[in-house]
């Protein structure tokens, strides 16, 4: 596992207000190992890392910060999924719409 899972799982946790007991009631890990995880003290096992990713609906990549698919959520990744599997030029209409939201919100943010 990345080093950084550790600091990932206590911005994740903060990020939905959650208390070390709701992770642990989220994720069914333990309150003492997600203490552990975010200390650095312990790594998650492989079973315990995807509970703990499935709690936040997020990828193991995403989780240990490493991979492909580490800057994304499972929602952002379920949707890239579902357009590569589009027809050409299905994928040319939408990322000519995507293309254009991105500049508009760059535009704006200038």
């Amino acid at each position: 596992m990345s080093s950084n899972y550790d600091k990932i799982i206590t911005d994740l946790r903060k990020q939905k207000s959650w208390s070390q007991i709701d992770l642990a009631n989220e994720s069914g890990v333990s309150r003492e190992m997600i203490g552990k995880y975010e200390r650095g003290i312990a790594i998650p096992s492989l079973e315990a890392a995807k509970k703990i990713a499935d709690a936040f609906g997020v990828s193991l990549d995403f989780l240990v910060g490493e991979g492909q698919n580490a800057a994304f959520d499972k929602k952002t990744v379920k949707r890239l999924e579902d357009i590569s599997a589009f027809s050409d030029e299905d994928k040319d209409h939408i990322l000519y719409t995507l293309d254009a939201l991105i500049k508009n919100v760059k535009l704006k943010a200038l």
